[in-house]
């Protein structure tokens, strides 16, 4: 027994050795908080408690492995096996399968994944022949799901008259009944969704007092992990085990909760001494991951909560560098920044590329720093996620554009003939391949001449096809005298694919909506960037041959191999390592623009920046943007409100105070899909340098040393000033990027000094 104890230092070996009632133990970043969880329950078995009267409740399967097989170490692999650990799903849908009987399933009953639930609602929703554009079937899965995680059947919803307004203010006035035929759809098909395993867990304990006392019975111990990710459903599973003997654990961190999205509620942890008056308080404060001067910017941030349980976490471990923060012009330059920063670090502090992390807000975030990685060979992964031109959405796009380069490339072909739906099924796509195969030829030679090569569909088949055809070829037909961020828009205005993606109003749609924006901000980036250098390659074609090279499957996939990893903060919870990158500090992106008019919200992001800071274990750089492209135009941005939330002794500000006294840029219109903003490329084609361009002191407003802000490559000083008129060249060195060429009918900038 003295050799666990040992192991803990006070804090922990206190809340190990209390097992008389409720305690609740909020363990802080770094604070070893599985330590404390393991050795509670060693220290329980140890002292004669059987596993199988202890129940411990987890959010992952990962996390049950780790602690099962620490716990193995402290006391024997065959002891460990039988303790009832693992996430809330697996141990509810064991219990609900012996206790089948008692609420009308069979014990065999099958678990329905996301996708299978989906399908059933989508089923329903086309049954009642309702618009699947306003109830769309992704959203009205998580409307029952929110439902359900909120303890209420289709009886209850139905029968809600706050629920029944809020559909009919969204036009969805019949979710309540689909959300009935789905639940009694899933019954008579034997089955169950993840959010079932929870609610009819709680119905068995409601309605079957002798089920309820058999189990409280059995488990005389309950500890839960994670308290602050747990939902209402679950809370009230642990209140009903413990509610008579008292004897629950719960350990978790107020300033951690991140998941409301996902039905987390924050409360579950802040009054769970409310629903326990005897509940034991304790606090573990010290960080064991970070330097002083981390973990005391990130109190310094959390402090600005009002809804929180006080501590004040301290780490004895080195001071530590204060936490940089960079300022970049563009988000342009953000990624160039981050990407030399990183290069920089490497090769003076002699880290390798896995003790870097970049965290950001969205998933859309991630192309630039991907392109910037690429561009000087840094090696990278992106974790818990797609590379930005691997997720579906982009490929999507990316596919029609393949056809309108390459109307014969079958794989885009196959993936876009019917996305968006337009009615063309599998049975039409292998009637077409079979006739291409017959006739050793493209599917789009087939639908471009049905009769010649005998295609055996009816008439409203072959109008759908038609219509599908001449869509491309328009697109062909533009891409001829067009650009490709012109083409591109085209493509993603016309296809209908953003209008498909609006409607889905979950946190996944409105990514997949951002991702798209974020493809179109590519193409406007490299149609412009090249228009100012005087390059004329500026076609689809020539983009796709750009991005080749950043969707090429052959890169290293050994995960052992040192890699910088991306991910959102979200997806880092739970992570550490040695240097971390918190990038698009800026307001409207993090915190996030739904957030910025409630209060909650906005205590949820500050959270979810407290995490992102509290990953690092020696530095912590903050970059944010001054301009960000947006929808095909450059946005003037502020640096986020949670860089002032830290205290300013921990900082280290940017130094290039330039920055914040930079005039706006008098932009010119930007350009747009089907405008005239840009030139038309085969003008661009008739541009010829002057074999002997003469050098010039002054061009309009630039002379040799004018000082400059570039709309993407922020500061520089004019080097040299060559040609005249349509040809006049500018050669800018700039603080970020080095010398440019610009092509200054295209350039935009605005002069300093």
């Amino acid at each position: 027994m003295d050799e666990i104890l040992e192991q803990l230092n006070d804090s922990q070996r206190e809340a190990v050795v209390y097992n008389e009632g409720p305690s609740l133990v909020i363990a802080g970043a770094g604070s070893g908080k599985t330590r404390v969880l393991t050795y509670k329950i060693a220290y329980l078995l140890k002292n004669g408690i059987s596993p199988y009267n202890i129940l411990a409740l987890t959010f992952t399967n990962k996390a049950a492995r780790e602690m099962k097989s620490r716990i193995a170490r402290l006391v024997d692999e065959d002891t460990a096996r039988r303790l009832w650990m693992g996430t809330f799903h697996s141990i509810f849908s064991r219990i609900l399968r012996r206790e089948a009987d008692k609420f009308g399933y069979k014990s065999n009953f099958t678990i329905y994944d996301a996708q299978d639930s989906k399908n059933l609602i989508k089923s329903i929703i086309k049954e009642l022949a309702l618009d699947d554009k306003i109830y769309k079937p992704a959203s009205v899965q998580a409307r029952i799901s929110q439902a359900k995680n909120a303890i209420i059947t289709p009886e209850q919803y139905l029968s809600d008259r706050e629920l029944i307004a809020d559909d009919n203010n969204n036009r969805r006035e019949r979710t309540g009944q689909i959300y009935s035929i789905y639940w009694n759809r899933c019954r008579a098909a034997g089955a169950m969704d993840f959010d079932d395993l929870l609610l009819y867990i709680y119905l068995l304990f409601k309605n079957n007092a002798e089920v309820l006392e058999r189990y409280r019975n059995q488990f005389r111990f309950i500890l839960v992990d994670e308290y602050q990710d747990t939902n209402s459903v679950q809370h009230e599973i642990v209140r009903q085990l413990a509610e008579e003997h008292h004897r629950v654990c719960v350990v978790g961190d107020d300033a951690q909760s991140i998941y409301s999205f996902r039905g987390a509620n924050i409360g579950n942890i802040l009054n769970f001494r409310k629903t326990f008056p005897e509940t034991k308080l304790f606090k573990l404060e010290r960080n064991y991951r970070s330097t002083k001067t981390i973990v005391n910017a990130a109190n310094s941030l959390i402090k600005k909560n009002e809804e929180q349980i006080p501590k004040t976490i301290y780490s004895e471990n080195a001071a530590g560098e204060k936490i940089k923060v960079i300022s970049a012009y563009s988000d342009f330059e953000e990624g160039y920044n981050v990407a030399a920063r990183i290069a920089e670090m490497r090769m003076l502090e002699k880290y390798d590329y896995k003790d870097f992390a970049i965290l950001y807000r969205t998933n859309a975030q991630s192309r630039i720093f991907e392109e910037s990685l690429r561009k000087i060979n840094i090696p990278y992964r992106i974790y818990g996620g797609l590379s930005f031109y691997q997720r579906k959405e982009v490929k999507d796009v990316v596919a029609y554009m393949r056809m309108v380069v390459n109307p014969n490339d079958e794989e885009a072909f196959k993936r876009i003939i019917n996305y968006p739906a337009r009615g063309i099924g599998d049975t039409t796509v292998g009637k077409i391949t079979a006739a291409a195969t017959t006739h050793e030829v493209s599917l789009w030679t087939v639908i471009s001449e049905p009769l010649k090569y005998n295609l055996p569909v009816n008439a409203g088949t072959a109008a759908k096809l038609k219509k599908f055809h001449d869509l491309i070829s328009r697109f062909i037909s533009g891409d001829e005298t067009q650009n490709a961020y012109e083409t591109g828009g085209a493509i993603i205005r016309e296809t209908g694919m953003l209008t498909d993606l609006y409607n889905d109003k979950t946190p996944e749609g409105l990514s997949r909506v951002q991702n798209v924006e974020e493809l179109l901000n590519s193409l406007y980036e490299f149609v412009s960037t090249r228009m100012e250098q005087g390059i004329a390659e500026i076609r689809l074609v020539d983009f796709l041959a750009e991005i080749s090279l950043l969707t090429d499957q052959d890169t290293e996939k050994d995960e052992a191999s040192s890699r910088v990893t991306m991910m959102t903060v979200h997806a880092a919870k739970g992570l550490e390592f040695k240097n971390v990158f918190v990038v698009g500090l800026e307001e409207n992106l993090f915190p996030s623009e739904r957030s910025r008019d409630s209060f909650r919200e906005i205590e949820e992001e500050r959270r979810l920046f407290y995490v992102a800071i509290t990953r690092a274990e020696e530095n912590v750089v903050l970059t944010y943007a001054k301009n960000r492209f947006r929808n095909g135009k450059s946005d003037s941005c502020h640096p986020s409100r949670f860089i002032g939330n830290i205290d300013p002794e921990y900082l280290n500000m940017p130094n290039n105070q330039w920055v914040e006294n930079t005039p706006q840029i008098n932009r010119t219109p930007q350009p747009q899909p089907r405008t005239e903003q840009y030139v038309n490329p085969r003008k661009i084609t008739q541009i010829e340098r002057s074999k002997n361009e003469v050098s010039r002191e002054s061009i309009g407003n630039l002379s040799v040393g004018t000082i400059i802000i570039h709309e993407r490559f922020g500061r520089g000083k004019v080097l040299a000033l060559t040609g005249e008129n349509e040809n006049a060249r500018a050669s800018v060195e700039f603080e970020s990027f080095g010398t440019r060429q610009l092509l200054l009918k295209f350039a935009k900038y605005e002069v300093v000094k």
